[in-house]
């Protein structure tokens, strides 16, 4: 299912798990798992194997984190915000309810 309400390159803060309370740039959505990666947010150790390129061995990777556990973070009031949709300047656009600003 498709939760229009958080997009790539959007500043998200988690609501739940061990991550509760940080904040992060999403770089990808699945919108058919309902899903999304945040750097920095939900790192995992992965063992990689050596390749021409890479050195190989243990390393950090970001994990997909369930859009659910996931909320829109308002800069201007420091917290996670839902979002209606609305217009600006003449554009459909996602508006955060505290706040009332364009994300």
């Amino acid at each position: 299912m498709a939760i229009a309400r958080i997009r790539k390159n959007d500043t998200v803060i988690v609501t739940r798990g061990n991550d509760a309370g940080k904040t992060g740039t999403v770089m990808s959505v699945d919108t058919k798992a309902g899903t999304a990666i945040v750097g920095g947010l939900n790192m995992h150790k992965k063992a990689m194997r050596r390749t021409e390129k890479t050195a190989g061995g243990l390393i950090d990777k970001e994990m997909p984190i369930r859009l659910c556990k996931l909320m829109p973070y308002d800069a201007e009031k420091k917290a996670g915000t839902r979002v209606r949709t609305g217009e600006k300047d003449g554009k459909k656009a996602r508006i955060a309810v505290k706040s009332g600003k364009a994300l």
